[in-house]
């Protein structure tokens, strides 16, 4: 299949455009280019030296030949959507369904949306299915909810769309992110030997390694239509529902000598939610999700180790989205909408 990947050049997209490109797909990518340069290790070769194009401007003809695209592109954490609440209605919702819109007007027949679990928000200990309620707590979350919802009114016989509610990531990537709490666990203990708690540890998380969020990606690209056809999957793994100290507890036993620390007034986490995976399984079943989190751990330091990965690394900008983007607005390379001021 000839494959588009919009948003290549972000944490997922650098992991999952190549695992689907060794899977035998043609493979492009389109990236807004935010994140160039916010490599650990050296860049990924397919997103260095080309020109940033942002989905909310992308063109039928951009479009035209493709058998799918897959959205990766958003902003893509809850801080960085509490930044500027219309940035993130702009990319996440306009964004995505323009880019819908032209693909289906193109003839582009399936529409890969890579939704979120942080679109059930507050769900409690009561692991929550795909038709269980929503009840998101952050611009972000509220974007997926609606860019579903829309994207849903898109389908019809000749333009299949898939919403893949994906867990909290975690993993080793070129673009790698800290602000997510695996990666952002095993870095700190890795750089100051405390494994520091926002919150008080006891909310529910669910965790998915990126490399198992593209192979469910490159499962549901490959599937039968009706397999897929405007229906949403929770992405994880049942055992992979786990409080937040748990992961705590993994980093402090996988780095020798550091020790679980609280912050000042560390307390409960609005975002708190144990997921489904049923639906997933059963409809894939021989789909194996390979990533266990502690596996992912000790995959993280081996990357963080090897690189060279240090505490000033740790406290920029570099694997950090909201402060990144705060460099950006400051050095006038982007406007307060997100929008490139110059390629």
């Amino acid at each position: 299949m000839k494959v588009l990947v919009a948003g290549d050049g972000g944490y997922i997209g650098a992991v999952l455009a190549p695992f689907i490109t060794a899977a035998g797909h043609e493979v492009d990518g389109l990236d807004l280019g935010l994140y160039d340069g916010c490599d650990l290790g050296p860049a990924t070769p397919h997103t260095s030296q080309r020109t940033p194009v942002d989905m909310r401007d992308v063109t039928v003809a951009q479009l035209a030949g493709y058998d799918a695209v897959i959205c990766l592109a958003a902003l893509s954490n809850d801080p960085l959507g509490d930044l500027n609440r219309a940035a993130t209605f702009s990319v996440n919702l306009d964004g995505t369904l323009h880019l819908a819109r032209q693909a289906k007007e193109a003839g582009v027949p399936r529409f890969l949306f890579s939704s979120s679990c942080s679109l059930y928000g507050t769900g409690g200990s009561a692991a929550v299915a795909e038709d269980g309620d929503m009840r998101p707590v952050t611009p972000y979350g509220e974007t997926k909810v609606l860019a579903e919802r829309e994207l849903s009114k898109l389908a019809d016989d000749n333009f299949s769309p898939t919403y893949l509610r994906n867990a909290t990531a975690y993993g080793a990537s070129t673009r790698l992110r800290l602000d997510i709490v695996v990666n952002n666990l095993t870095a700190v203990a890795l750089t100051t030997g405390k494994v520091h708690l926002q919150s008080d540890g006891t909310p529910w998380r669910p965790l998915v390694h990126i490399e198992d969020i593209s192979r469910a990606f490159l499962a549901m690209l490959e599937a039968p239509r009706e397999k897929v056809h405007d229906e949403a999957f929770n992405v994880g793994r049942e055992e992979d529902n786990v409080q937040v100290r748990d992961i705590a507890e993994m980093v402090r036993d996988a780095v020798s000598g550091s020790v679980v620390t609280l912050a000042a007034n560390a307390g409960p986490d609005l975002r708190d939610y144990r997921v489904d995976f049923s639906k997933l399984t059963g409809t894939f079943p021989d789909m194996r999700l390979r990533w266990r989190v502690r596996d992912g751990v000790d995959e993280l330091l081996d990357s963080y180790t090897r690189h060279g990965l240090t505490h000033d690394d740790f406290v920029s900008s570099r694997f950090v989205r909201l402060r990144r983007i705060r460099d950006l607005l400051a050095a006038g390379e982007v406007d307060e909408m997100l929008r490139r001021t110059s390629t």
